[in-house]
C-alpha cells in the first residue's frame, strides 16, 4: 500500500473536526449523569490522547509513514464511532424504561451532539476509505469508493480530487436526506458505511429528538 500526500489544509480541517467530535462527546457525557462512572471518561481521554499523538506524528514525515501512525488513526476513528453508538444506546435506554432523570433540554442537547458527531465521524471514514484519510494510505487498486460529480466531467474539472470538506458535505447530506445528494457510492464498503450512518441518524432524529421535544412541551 503506497502512501498518499495529505495537504496541510485537509489535515487541519480533519484535526478541527476530530476535536469538535470529541468535544461533542464530552457534552453528551456531561449531560448524561449516569455516565459519570464507567468507561466513558477513559474512552474520551483515549480519544484526546490519540488525536494529539496523530497531530504530533503528522508533523514529522518519517513518523507519519510508520505503521503505528496508521494504527492510531484507525483506533481513534473506531473509538469515536463506538462511543457515539454507546451514547445513543444509553439515552434511548433511559427513554424506553421511563427512568430518565434528565431534563428535556439535556436530552435535546445530547441528541444534537450525537447527531453532529455522527456526521463528523462518518465524514472521516469516507475520507479514509476513499483515500488519503488520516492514515494517508491507498486501500484499493482503483483508489475510489465514491463517484463525485466533478469526476464525471473530467473536461471541466481536470485532475480534480476530493478533499475532506467534500466528504463532510457528503456526510451531511446522507445524515439528513438518508441518501447521497450528488456523490454516489460505488463499492460495498461505501454503501455499508452510508447505510450505518443513515440508521444512526434516523434513530437519533426520530426517537431521541422527538421524545426530547415532547418533554419540553409538557
Amino acid at each position: 500500500m503506497s502512501r498518499l500526500h495529505i495537504s496541510r489544509s485537509d489535515f487541519l480541517f480533519a484535526q478541527i473536526a476530530l476535536f469538535t467530535a470529541i468535544g461533542l462527546q464530552i457534552i453528551t457525557w456531561l449531560n448524561n449523569n449516569n455516565s459519570s462512572f464507567g468507561p466513558h471518561p477513559i474512552i474520551i481521554l483515549s480519544e484526546l490522547s490519540l488525536a494529539i499523538v496523530i497531530g504530533l506524528m503528522a508533523l514529522h514525515p518519517t513518523l507519519a509513514q510508520h505503521a503505528a501512525y496508521r494504527t492510531a488513526s484507525f483506533a481513534l476513528l473506531g473509538l469515536i464511532s463506538a462511543e457515539n453508538v454507546t451514547s445513543i444506546w444509553l439515552v434511548l435506554g433511559q427513554l424506553v424504561s421511563n427512568s430518565s432523570h434528565l431534563s428535556g433540554y439535556q436530552l435535546l442537547g445530547s441528541a444534537v451532539a450525537i447527531f453532529l458527531t455522527n456526521i463528523i465521524v462518518f465524514a472521516l471514514w469516507y475520507w479514509e476509505i476513499d483515500s488519503p484519510g488520516l492514515s494517508g494510505k491507498r486501500w484499493s487498486r482503483n483508489d475510489q469508493d465514491f463517484l463525485f460529480l466533478q469526476q464525471e466531467k473530467p473536461d471541466l474539472y481536470p485532475q480534480w480530487r476530493p478533499n475532506f470538506v467534500d466528504y463532510l458535505y457528503h456526510s451531511v447530506t446522507n445524515a439528513i436526506n438518508f441518501a447521497p445528494a450528488e456523490t454516489r457510492p460505488i463499492t460495498r464498503q461505501a454503501k455499508v458505511l452510508m447505510g450505518m450512518q443513515a440508521l444512526i441518524s434516523i434513530t437519533t432524529l426520530a426517537l431521541v429528538i422527538a421524545r426530547s421535544v415532547s418533554i419540553l412541551g409538557q
